[in-house]
């Protein structure tokens, strides 16, 4: 179980999406969910993007910059 940094709801690991940020900073969207480096995790749902990206939580639990392209690639993988 993981917390989705929108929501805060704690759903199983597969009804997430993992965005990481490495040790360059540089951020991407981690389907795998195994990729080195920080991870942050969200709801697989528009919602939650949309939350994320109003309320900066990527920003926050990452803390880095999110450029606008991660949040469309999120909503590639929303259900």
């Amino acid at each position: 179980m993981k917390k989705c940094v929108a929501t805060q709801e704690q759903l199983p690991k597969k009804d997430l999406i993992r965005v990481v940020r490495n040790k360059e900073g540089e951020v991407f969207v981690d389907p795998t969910g195994k990729m080195n480096g920080r991870g942050a995790y969200l709801k697989r749902s528009l919602e939650a993007i949309e939350i994320a990206s109003k309320k900066g939580a990527l920003k926050k639990a990452l803390e880095c910059e999110i450029p606008e392209s991660i949040y469309e690639e999120l909503k590639t993988y929303a259900k």
